[in-house]
């Protein structure tokens, strides 16, 4: 299986090299409005902002702020195909412009835009991204009234474009082979996520850490496996250091992401250079997360009651028996786009980099 990565630094707001109806999801983490990081970034492309900013009209820098977003958002509704999913990562911002400290409800007005687009929100997921800063704690400390509750959790809205799902044919193979395993099920149909947290940036370049956000691998991998099958393309307008692109490569889709910095092409070919290996650690940590599991429902007695077709381990459903694992064996780019050749993970096949060959298998005897 041959699966395809574009890159194009452009503007989101004209997603000119993406057809219409041609990919299937969307994961992105877009810049989130009021979060004085991104100020600069919004008054380069609206400079109102920056002078609303400064006369302390901070609602009216908010609306101006989500009006530039909502561009690309009807960008991303020509793009998506019917009964396609849409999952934005987004958090509310807490600011004190003009002597006023309010929340700035990010989450409410991306929801407003994906409606009056006419997608259907579905139920959202929330995350927590604490800090341990002591700063956090903000007003008056131990003294009522006038404290406020933290603000470290950020959503996951989710939406399908118009109102009806995406159809196929009976037993249509790319979907079954692309099932999770039924307790993964229960774990990332949860709407609260207590197992991610954020993840720490790692840029060497001062000036692109300051124009881009941490966005832990686990999030867009878990989405991509919950709302896509093999053979769908993933779009992420908000591209950043790429890690929708990556977890796309690890989950076996294609994907097109859009980013304004060429700078960011730089870092992702750093992180590129090690996906075979990673799609080695992923499947191999999700296997043995199932392995314990099926230990467990067995010393309980409730094994499951079937065995994958590919594999010779059980599964609880029926739904699970055709699933099919890939990893990534050779990444070749192109100027931006990046071909990824993933070979299927045999019953008997060795996971594991060229210095580990041989240590960890997927045989009924293994882990």
């Amino acid at each position: 299986m041959e699966t395809k990565h574009r890159v194009v630094i452009g503007d989101s707001r004209e997603l000119d090299r993406v057809e219409d109806d041609s990919v299937e999801l969307i994961v992105t983490s877009p810049p989130y409005p009021m979060i004085e990081m991104w100020d600069e970034m919004f008054e380069e492309i609206n400079p109102s902002i920056g002078r609303h900013l400064t006369n302390g009209n901070g609602r009216s820098a908010f609306d101006l702020m989500h009006e530039e977003l909502a561009k690309t958002w009807r960008e991303v509704n020509r793009a998506i195909a019917d009964g396609g999913i849409a999952c934005i990562n987004t958090g509310d911002a807490t600011r004190r412009v003009d002597g006023s400290f309010r929340v700035y409800p990010n989450h409410a007005r991306v929801i407003e835009e994906f409606e009056n687009l006419g997608f259907e929100p579905l139920p959202d997921i929330l995350w927590r991204k604490p800090t341990n800063s002591a700063a956090k704690f903000m007003g008056s400390g131990m003294i009522p009234p006038n404290a406020y509750a933290t603000l470290e959790h950020e959503y996951l809205l989710i939406f399908r474009k118009g109102e009806q799902q995406r159809t196929f044919e009976p037993e249509y193979e790319p979907r079954y082979n692309s099932a999770y395993f039924w307790e993964e099920r229960n774990e990332w149909f949860s709407d609260v996520w207590k197992d991610v947290k954020g993840a720490l940036q790692t840029l060497d370049n001062n000036e692109l850490r300051q124009r881009s956000a941490a966005f832990p691998f686990e999030i867009p991998y878990r989405l991509i496996n919950m709302y896509s099958m093999y053979g769908d393309t993933v779009l992420d307008p908000f591209w950043g250091t790429g890690t929708t692109s990556l977890a796309a490569m690890v989950a076996g889709r294609n994907s097109v992401g859009y980013e304004l910095e060429e700078e960011f092409t730089e870092v992702f070919e750093d992180r590129v250079t090690g996906v075979d290996k990673m799609t080695r650690q992923v499947v191999t940590e999700r296997l043995d997360q199932h392995k314990e599991f099926v230990r467990d429902r067995q010393n309980d007695g409730e094994g499951p009651g079937y065995t994958a077709d590919n594999y010779s381990f059980p599964v609880m459903t029926k739904q699970e028996k055709q699933m099919q694992f890939y990893t990534a064996e050779k990444v070749e780019r192109n100027k931006n786009t990046y071909t990824v050749t993933h070979e299927k993970v045999e019953g008997s096949h060795a996971l594991q980099d060229s210095q580990t060959r041989g240590q960890t298998t997927l045989g009924p005897n293994s882990g």
